[in-house]
Order: structure tokens, then sequence, then C-alpha cells
């Protein structure tokens, strides 16, 4: 069943499946933080250098399947297949929103 999410973070999941780090970073407010994997990244060009890391030592592919909200955040539930240890694998993912950009965004198991 497709779920329709909010349109920043359909953008979000629209520029990953493309590749494009750029346009990862621009659904991100100026001082928003990525905390991934046990790592934090601060800010949109901290964010783009994570991005393009993430494209070019992986090739995977995300497809979004649930959607909740748990207080201020939005949490996407996500199935990722692809060529990183321990694929494939179900992630959820806590975005907080803020002026219709993420300010913030989890990914976690």
């Amino acid at each position: 069943m497709a779920i329709t999410l909010p349109a920043v973070i359909s953008d979000y999941f629209a520029a990953d499946k493309g590749r494009n780090p750029q346009s990862v970073a621009a659904c991100f407010t100026d001082a928003a933080v990525v905390t991934d994997e046990g790592n934090t990244y601060s800010g949109r060009e901290a964010i783009r250098q994570w991005m393009a890391d993430s494209s070019t030592q992986y090739t995977y592919t995300v497809e979004p399947f649930a959607l909740a909200e748990e207080g201020e955040r939005v949490v996407v539930t996500s199935h990722l297949e692809g060529n990183f240890p321990g694929s494939p694998v179900d992630l959820r993912y806590f975005f907080v929103l803020e002026g219709g950009r993420i300010a913030a965004l989890e990914i976690i198991p």
C-alpha cells in the first residue's frame, strides 16, 4: 500500500533515490542535524557530504512503507536493500520538520 508523505520528506526520498546529495541537503534547514549509524552531521554542508559518501559507498534502494507521528516527530519506516552490511533491513527515519524543511533526522533500525 502506498503512503502519502509530507512534501519535504517525499522530496528527501526522491533526492536520495536520484543519488543527488545537493538536492538531499536542500531539504534541510541551515542548522539541521542528521544522526545515522551513530554519527552526527550538523548543517547542510555536512549533510550533503554524508549523503555523497553514502551514495558512492553503497548501492541501495529505499522503499518507505509506513508513516506515523510520535510527538513532534514524523516516523517513516522504510525497507532498504543493497550491497551494504546487514542488507536487507527495515529502518525507521525520525523527521522533525520546521518551516517546510527538515530540522532533524535520526535513522535507526
